[in-house]
């Protein structure tokens, strides 16, 4: 069986989540994520044949962790190139909302711990694509939050 990212260039999707006091939402990836283990990113997940964008990336924080998301604008996209794992994304993501839903972890293994981090106080090490989105949002907003109107 082929694999995302390792036999083809994937595109897996993620979002940069926002709660109502401008925190945004983390996770840790566990032992079983498909890469960049024990690093704090905006989760996310491969997009599925058919699947649009938007639906992917909720449909993730509804298995992954019970919450449910508003998505908004798009951030940015970057290659997520990892030599050292043999893998190549196509990495979208999105500037979104929490509605509701107290976040937990539903995959173990997958994800090691979550949490609402301020933007100027953020877990280390961040994967890579977390780094770059952090680049990208203080690119366009600086110190502001996104405003979901």
């Amino acid at each position: 069986m082929t694999k995302a990212g390792k036999d083809y260039i994937g595109v897996g999707v993620g979002a940069m989540v926002f709660n109502d006091t401008g925190q945004v939402f983390l996770a840790q990836r566990g032992e079983l994520a498909k890469n960049e283990r024990g690093t704090w990113e905006f989760p996310g997940g491969t997009v599925d044949y058919g699947e649009r964008l938007i639906d992917t990336v909720q449909r993730e924080f509804i298995e992954e962790y019970g919450m449910i998301i508003e998505v908004g604008d798009l951030l940015s996209v970057d290659d997520h190139i990892l030599p050292e794992e043999g893998q190549h994304w196509v990495s979208p993501t999105y500037l979104a909302k929490h509605i509701s839903g107290t976040p937990e972890i539903k995959e173990m293994g997958k994800c090691s711990a979550i949490g609402w981090f301020n933007l100027d106080s953020l877990p280390e090490p961040l994967s890579k694509i977390t780094q770059y989105n952090i680049r990208d949002y203080r690119a366009k907003f600086g110190t502001n939050l996104p405003n979901f109107t």
